[in-house]
């Protein structure tokens, strides 16, 4: 599985959207994140490889002080980091019956104006990893793991001029580390090379005055997605690339969704020779909230779908299967996982996709409802008419804070006991490439959503094919050709 970072640029913390809701290990078995009691924070372990989700409290002497970090380890125990008046202390929890067990790891003095947080967790779970960035370079070390004793302090493995941010793992062993590293006034993706001393090679650069990151990325089949300005400057959007391929970037139309940020943050595995079929999940983060959108490169439409309540934003897992997983805590499930089949691509498009289910350990005291069964899905509205240049839909809900625009239809069905505002379903518009192509639209396909553990069942459905421009309509500029992004120069022997 994937799991991507998301982070804001090195030089304003605040810029972009905020972290995940919680770390999951990159073989999807253990999550960490800091859970609330009261007034209080602390550590909680999920585990998600067994029959339901459970989570392990790993409470401390006292509570946890805001900025503190936690990340799940591949054996099940969690790093804890806490920054204390400029040094930086990591440790390890493990539950111990009632209590919570903890080995002291050392820690790191920082100057003032170095900030230092946990990097994603690596391949394998072995080893963990913190990036420390001050004002003229970036330190990564290792924190934890790699055979080393708790004796052993943190190690440095890679000193980057520049200030970095991101943190995305390029292979299963755990060695490319690639990092957004600001220079000169843009910023760059560079790779590490951690078995060989932090050997710095570029990885990304579209255009010869672009800011180009790298966001997340999979390592079966090359994957990655990008946000850059190169298409168009002083604006930032998402693309799609090809480890190892001498294929140009391509940005495509339908990623760029009005009045709302989207953050790719998992992409599905196992998709070796075909990198244009996985399904990449986003988070998309508007004035009314946030929910999920899913995406496939050769697809180039974008099906939108409301959040499960209580989602830890920015937080899930694709199978090899295509089953997306969301975790979600509520007040009547501490620990679940909201799951949803995304439909394969040669499916027809008015069949709807496979419900989405929930498992859930549910809380203490807590039992479901007697006669409970699982809610079918709901049919799609009579009489729905295609929608021409984004003309509302009768008995459709128009999303709040969303303005619609050419070959953009807003349409949203609202299913009763749905308390929440959904997601639009945005169709696809041109595919630009960084050659200066364009790609007519595909369709849209319908996407429903099932609440089986929740009582909140919903649908979203979206017309078919979008409108053609109206005779005499101006047609859309083509960008500026790009140079190609140099993603297959990365040798590593």
């Amino acid at each position: 599985m994937t799991v991507c970072v998301v982070e804001p640029s090195a030089a304003d913390e605040g810029d972009g959207p905020p972290r995940a809701g919680c770390a999951i290990t990159a073989d999807g078995s253990y999550a960490a994140r800091l859970a609330r009691r009261g007034d209080s924070w602390f550590p909680e372990r999920w585990t998600l490889d067994g029959p339901e989700p459970y989570a392990v409290p790993l409470p401390g002497d006292q509570p946890e002080e805001p900025g503190t970090e936690v990340q799940p380890m591949g054996d099940g125990r969690v790093l804890i980091h806490r920054p204390v008046a400029g040094r930086h202390t990591f440790s390890l929890l493990y539950p111990t019956g009632p209590g919570t067990g903890e080995l002291p790891l050392g820690g790191i003095e920082c100057p003032e104006d170095t900030r230092l947080r946990l990097l994603p967790p690596a391949p394998g779970g072995e080893r963990a990893y913190a990036l420390a960035v001050g004002a003229r370079s970036s330190v990564v070390w290792l924190v934890a793991g790699g055979g080393r004793g708790p004796e052993y302090a943190p190690e440095c493995v890679a000193e980057v001029p520049g200030r970095c941010s991101g943190g995305v793992w390029l292979d299963r062993a755990g060695r490319l580390l690639a990092l957004d590293r600001e220079t000169g006034g843009r910023t760059r993706t560079v790779v590490l090379d951690l078995g060989r001393g932090g050997e710095m090679s570029p990885l990304l650069q579209i255009a010869d005055g672009s800011d180009d990151r790298l966001l997340c990325a999979d390592p079966d089949s090359g994957l990655l997605l990008i946000r850059s300005d190169a298409p168009s400057p002083g604006q930032h959007r998402l693309g799609w690339g090809v480890l190892g391929s001498t294929l140009p970037v391509r940005f495509p139309e339908c990623l760029r969704l009005p009045e709302c940020v989207a953050t790719p943050f998992a992409i599905q595995p196992g998709q070796v020779l075909t990198p244009e079929q996985c399904a990449v999940a986003l988070r998309c983060d508007g004035a009314f909230g946030s929910w999920v959108g899913v995406w496939r490169p050769a697809e180039r439409v974008v099906r939108h779908l409301p959040a499960p309540e209580g989602w830890l934003t920015g937080a899930g897992t694709w199978t090899e299967e295509g089953v997306l997983q969301l975790p979600y805590a509520t007040g009547a499930v501490p620990c679940g996982v909201a799951r949803w089949t995304a439909p394969r691509r040669e499916a027809d498009p008015g069949t709807a996709p496979a419900p989405l289910r929930e498992d859930a350990a549910p809380a203490p005291g807590v039992t479901p409802a007697p006669g409970a069964v699982p809610i079918a899905s709901p049919a799609p509205v009579a009489n729905a008419a295609p929608v021409p240049s984004a003309v509302s839909v009768p008995g459709a809900v128009p999303v709040p804070g969303v303005t619609p625009a050419r070959r953009t239809a807003i349409v949203l069905t609202t299913a009763p006991g749905l308390g929440a505002a959904a997601a639009p379903a945005t169709a696809a518009g041109p595919e630009t490439t960084a050659a200066g192509l364009e790609t007519a639209a595909a369709g849209l396909e319908t996407a429903a959503l099932d609440r089986v553990a929740a009582p909140h069942p919903s649908a979203l459905e979206a017309p078919g094919e979008p409108p053609e421009p109206e005779p005499g309509e101006a047609a859309v500029p083509r960008p500026v050709p790009l140079q190609k992004a140099p993603l297959g120069r990365l040798v590593t022997k």
